[in-house]
């Protein structure tokens, strides 16, 4: 029995029922469509992996997992979930940054793929069906090797019992997932929001709302050292500032955000190609070759200009101030601006399409070998529901089809 029409589940169910053609694979699912999530990703396009075929710089992506993940992506990593979907019609892309996407950009070749390969392998597939209640019942005499057996009551909203004797839970941040986690004697990480946006009401970004800057470092001061800064792409919004950048910061400082309940100093630098006393010559060699040039509409840096004057105007340089004019003093206080400049997070905004949260059951109650649980026999786990969590890119869709895999595999033995 499978719980979680999810990506983890529906590739949990196939692995399972593919290799072992004897089990009976029943997958339930309590909404009317399966792989809702899958549908809405990637803009509708669907960031299926990421192309990172190493498996030690391929953890590097996981905030929270990565150690674990490692003897994980020796058996099943970017390079399988490629050929598992080209081997069933679905050729795989890569852009520029990485990602990889079907080559049709749209996310329902995914689900048609999942739907079919469930199909013919033979998962009994039931939507609508909310499950209620989850109890495990030692009831066998311990096997040969003195492991103890025993089945499993789902018990369904309609009020309908259905036994098993391997159960893959793979109901992604859904709350009652955790709870039957927790029932059945697992431990939990408390799951908090990763890949967001930040909200900063502040007058610098105001108007700007559009303009995106190829190459930008972020950091929170408040952190300390142990939370690396971040670098790519920015987007400033309406609402503040979102991106690549952002993201990948959001998820490395999930839980440090969530304890300063989202309210916290931001470190933008604008130009991390040129350190401070770089680009302190650089401005010093523009204010005497252009002497007589106005500031604001002369930008030797490669910032788009609207965003240019916005921070020389944060330094009190007017429309009208000349380089020739600049003082050391400003000319000091632009530099700050430029690669190091304080902002305030004032709230998360929400990553709709790509939620994810961190936190879930404990990895060291899992034996990533099977994905089985340590704590309940006949029990496993894959996908979100794990203390496990990845930057944007396509890696948390990655650890769902490889925790997936590998519990299909196991859990039909």
């Amino acid at each position: 029995m499978v719980i979680g029409g999810g990506a983890a589940g529906f590739f949990g169910a196939i692995a399972c029922a593919s290799a072992h053609p004897h089990t009976q694979v029943t997958l339930l699912e309590a909404g009317r469509q399966p792989l809702a999530k899958v549908r809405i990703s990637g803009g509708g396009r669907c960031n299926v992996t990421h192309e990172c075929f190493d498996p030690d710089l391929l953890v590097q992506a996981y905030p929270r997992g990565s150690k674990a993940l490692r003897g994980a992506f020796s058996r099943f990593q970017p390079r399988n979930t490629v050929a598992w979907f080209e081997s069933r019609g679905v050729p795989l892309k890569t852009e520029a940054d990485g990602r990889m996407f079907p080559v049709t950009d749209s996310s329902q070749t995914i689900v048609d793929c999942l739907l079919q390969a469930a199909k013919e392998a033979g998962v009994q597939l039931r939507t609508s069906t909310p499950v209620k209640s989850v109890l495990y019942t030692p009831e066998l005499p311990p096997d040969k090797r003195g492991k103890i057996q025993g089945k499993f009551e789902i018990g369904l909203k309609n009020g309908e019992i259905i036994e098993c004797d391997r159960l893959l839970i793979a109901t992604g941040s859904n709350p009652q997932g955790y709870r039957w986690a927790q029932d059945l004697g697992h431990h939990l990480e408390s799951p908090v929001p990763s890949l967001f946006t930040f909200n900063i009401p502040d007058p610098r970004l105001q108007d700007l709302a559009g303009i995106s800057i190829n190459h930008v470092c972020l950091r929170l001061p408040d952190a300390g050292k142990t939370l690396r800064e971040q670098t790519g792409p920015l987007l400033i919004t309406h609402w503040g500032i979102s991106g690549p950048a952002v993201l990948k910061l959001s998820a490395w400082g999930a839980r440090f955000l969530q304890e300063q309940r989202y309210q916290t100093p931001l470190l933008i630098n604008w130009l991390p190609q040129y350190n401070p006393e770089s680009l302190h010559q650089l401005l010093l060699v523009v204010k005497s070759q252009l002497a007589r040039r106005l500031i604001t509409n002369s930008c030797p840096i490669p910032v788009p200009k609207r965003l240019w004057r916005s921070l020389t105007a944060n330094v009190g340089i007017g429309a009208q101030h000349r380089w020739g004019e600049l003082s050391k003093k400003t000319l000091n206080q632009l530099v700050q601006e430029l690669t190091q400049g304080r902002y305030l997070i004032k709230d998360k905004g929400v990553f709709k399409e790509e939620f994810v949260t961190c936190g879930g059951v404990n990895l060291k109650e899992i034996d990533f070998k099977a994905m089985a649980s340590r704590r309940c026999p006949g029990l496993y786990f894959a996908g979100e529901i794990l203390d496990i969590d990845g930057i944007t890119g396509g890696f948390n869709f990655q650890s769902a089809w490889t925790t997936a895999w590998l519990a299909g595999q196991a859990m039909g033995k």
